[in-house]
């Protein structure tokens, strides 16, 4: 893969071979974020299980204290006075009668799925489009709760989902370069303390097999995670 200047320049200033402090990879990539706009800064933990088991799966969701700098934005399916209550809360979006056919057609503008449930049997039929999307509503992750009040605010508070893909990594934003250090530190470490609790008894041997931390467009900067056991 050819790389442009930029990227070129800031790579130069990462040690491919070093896993560093996580305070100081977080520095390395705002540092080498050179982008004209606000870049969002990503973590990538590889595991050491088989997500292929069931009793080995990752997966869960936490609030992050900082946000993640995005604005998010809420659908959710309720029925009688949940309706409201999500309303009040500040939903985007409340589904109607119209909001199957709507989003069967192609309509997306909408970031994060909540459904109390009694309406999963109706948002089940949208399986196909937003499981591709990993926008079905979960009870793992919080968003298939009868508190569509408390679902919603979080959304918008930055509670991030996460979980294993097929080579079981997880891959989440942990905020904005222009968070600075410390409020990405913040984040890092809640998000990383909140996998390391999600370990699965059935998990042998090393579980955080490697770790990287990247602004959109910088070079990964890898974090040694040998301090945060295994």
């Amino acid at each position: 893969m050819k790389h442009g200047k930029k990227y070129t320049a800031s790579a130069k200033l990462v040690d491919r071979s070093k896993q560093y402090d996580s305070a100081d990879a977080l520095k390395l990539v705002i540092d080498t974020a050179k982008a004209k706009f606000d870049e969002t800064v990503e973590i990538h933990i590889r595991l050491g299980v088989d997500g292929r088991h069931a009793d080995q799966q990752v997966r869960g969701a936490i609030v992050l204290p900082n946000g993640t700098g995005k604005k998010v934005r809420t659908l959710v399916f309720a029925k009688g006075d949940k309706i409201k209550e999500a309303e009040d809360a500040g939903s985007d979006f409340v589904a109607d009668d119209g909001t199957l056919a709507k989003i069967q057609g192609g309509w997306m503008d909408f970031d994060v799925v909540i459904a109390t449930p009694d309406m999963m049997g109706v948002v089940g039929r949208l399986g196909k489009v937003l499981g591709p999307r990993g926008l079905m509503p979960n009870p793992k992750a919080g968003t298939v709760t009868p508190d569509v009040a408390r679902a919603v605010q979080e959304a918008k508070a930055g509670k991030i989902e996460y979980r294993l893909d097929k080579q079981n990594i997880v891959h989440c934003p942990i905020g904005k370069v222009s968070f600075g250090g410390e409020k990405l530190k913040e984040n890092f470490d809640t998000l990383i303390d909140a996998v390391v609790k999600a370990k699965p008894a059935a998990a042998k041997g090393q579980y955080l097999k490697s770790c990287t931390v990247a602004s959109t467009m910088g070079p990964g900067v890898r974090v040694n995670t040998l301090v945060y056991g295994n």
